[in-house]
């Protein structure tokens, strides 16, 4: 193996970081010894198709952020230093906006449906909860130290997650009627798991079904809950599958695998008639490709528009082109997105500050305030505002303060490491990069705010351990050593 290679897999630990106990140290329960000392972490991510099956969904978030914290908490008392990462206190402001926009839920601003405080309270509480339980996951990553949990192992289970991702895309696609219901929500009294909201978040299903392209149809949206998450975390998890297949040494017939499964993910990527997914694996390849072309790698560039002609080769040649085609001729949801959005930017005019702390029901629909939602129709008026995208969430709900605070913490980590010129260094810039662009029409919070805190991570711990994985440039550049 390779110096590089050698590098890559053992990330040496820095001084001040957390030693590992001995063997006969590790606590004895079965899933610490199965999972290992960063048993929080890897069950939240290795095991979350089990989550989904049991109704858990997202709420595994706050409850594996508990033995988080608890570590945490051990470690701080032990007299061992809890690392901040960059430009956390941007994020802090924006928790404390979040906090602060409780003061202004019973506001009404115009044009939204009239409501008390206790009926608003719910969804805020809720969103500040996940960001609470995130906030420890992007504190308690990034103080594991290589030796307990490796950035090639932490890259394997994003790489895990995008495989997952692929699954429940294909079943969405060839089953999309396929739903159960999950222990938790039997668990339930019928008047809580009735609720549109507690469905959402304990009761597993395939597919969402809508009608976009004529007949009603199912969009994949497993194991994310929904079809506009199911592509977000697509987006964001599939440059870490290529790290870990092609960022580290793998064995050929691993590599051949791959690459099948890449090739079988266009079947759902297509299917979920989804323009912002496609228009991100768009953005991501270009980013990618300028990378690799400032960086002189040629083979690796030629690679990339080997796979991209295969990929337009296969559009043309088979039924999927025409899906895309049908798609792009039909946006039934562009005119809700704009009225949405007007709606959005009205009412950060209203409270540019701190926006009003959460979400509104808009009164009616884009036609007339008379339309409203109904069991007949569940999708007639009362849109969410906020709910076509992060940025228009952000602003609306917690104003300019609350919207700088957040991008500027994101914003921040890639110009601190744009410097890393590493696998890892591009996988997580894109990421993050591709966020900012998602944060149009997709909203962020729970999954893939989690993957694009990981990816923060990432970059965090490669430049504390200067782990070395794969280069974008010729090695040797920017302190990498060259490969013998």
């Amino acid at each position: 193996m390779t110096a590089v290679a050698r590098a890559a897999v053992h990330d040496p630990a820095q001084p001040g970081d957390a030693v590992p106990p001995p063997r006969a140290a590790v606590p004895a329960g079965r899933v610490r010894r199965l999972l290992g000392p960063a048993w929080p972490l890897t069950a939240l991510l290795a095991l979350y198709p089990l989550w989904w099956a049991l109704g858990l969904g997202v709420l595994i978030f706050p409850i594996m952020a508990v033995p988080m914290a608890w570590q945490l908490f051990r470690r701080h008392a032990r007299g061992m230093p809890v690392r901040l990462p960059p430009a956390f206190w941007l994020w802090l402001v924006f928790c404390g906006v979040a906090v602060a926009g409780f003061a202004v839920l019973d506001v009404d601003p115009a044009g939204t449906v009239p409501a008390t405080f206790g009926e608003r309270i719910t969804a805020p509480t809720y969103k500040l909860g996940q960001y609470a339980a995130l906030t420890v996951l992007l504190v308690y990553a990034g103080n594991l130290s290589p030796a307990v949990l490796s950035q090639r192992r932490l890259v394997n289970l994003l790489g895990w997650l995008f495989a997952v991702t692929v699954a429940g895309g294909l079943l969405g696609t060839f089953a999309g009627h396929f739903e159960f219901t999950s222990p938790v929500e039997l668990l339930l009294p019928d008047g809580v798991r009735s609720k549109g909201f507690v469905k959402s978040l304990v009761h597993p299903y395939a597919a969402q079904i809508m009608e976009l392209v004529g007949d009603p149809a199912p969009r994949p949206a497993a194991p994310w809950g929904y079809t506009n998450t199911w592509g977000n975390n697509f987006c964001l998890l599939v440059v870490w599958f290529a790290v870990a297949v092609f960022g580290y040494p793998t064995r050929t017939r691993d590599r051949v695998l791959a690459i099948g499964l890449l090739a079988v993910s266009v079947v759902p990527v297509v299917h979920s008639l989804n323009r912002g997914l496609w228009i991100g694996l768009g953005a991501a390849a270009v980013y990618v490709a300028v990378r690799q072309a400032l960086a002189g790698r040629v083979r690796a560039l030629a690679a990339l528009g080997v796979v991209l002609a295969g990929l337009a080769v296969a559009l043309v040649a088979t039924p999927l082109g025409g899906v895309i085609e049908r798609r792009l001729d039909n946006g039934k949801s562009n005119g809700v997105r704009m009225f949405l959005t007007e709606h959005a930017i009205e009412g950060f005019r209203e409270s540019p500050v701190l926006g009003f702390g959460s979400t509104r029901n808009t009164q009616g629909g884009r036609q007339s305030i008379a339309v409203g939602e109904s069991a007949a129709c569940e999708r007639c008026g009362n849109f969410t505002v906020g709910g076509n995208g992060q940025l228009w969430q952000l602003l609306f709900a917690h104003g300019a303060a609350g919207t700088l605070a957040y991008f500027g913490f994101f914003g921040y980590g890639l110009w601190r490491f744009r410097r890393d010129r590493s696998a890892i260094g591009l996988a997580a810039s894109a990421a993050i990069a591709g966020s900012f662009l998602a944060a149009l029409w997709y909203n962020s919070l729970v999954t893939p705010l989690a993957f694009t805190f990981l990816g923060y991570v990432l970059l965090w711990r490669n430049s504390r351990f200067q782990i070395v994985s794969r280069s974008v440039e010729p090695l040797g550049h920017n302190g990498h050593q060259r490969r013998s």
